[in-house]
């Protein structure tokens, strides 16, 4: 039991030092201004590596096949 206590106090100390993604100054909309600007950056560059990743299997895919049967 001991040992939860000073987890769990860790934690709490841990999370004191924490900055948290939005300023609890500005209300509405604006108080969440940089949790939603990282959310866009994060969805943008998951669209962008998912297009990469489709295209590069795209490319593999029509070179294996131009090697194996000798057309596209």
């Amino acid at each position: 039991m001991a040992k939860l206590g000073k987890y769990i106090g860790e934690v709490n100390g841990e999370l004191k030092k924490a900055t948290w993604p939005w300023d609890p100054k500005e209300k509405g909309v604006k108080k969440y201004k940089q949790l939603i600007d990282s959310t866009v950056v994060v969805i943008i560059a998951m669209l962008l590596l998912g297009a990469y990743v489709a295209f590069v299997d795209f490319a593999m895919q029509n070179l294996m096949k131009f090697l194996t049967t000798g057309s596209l």
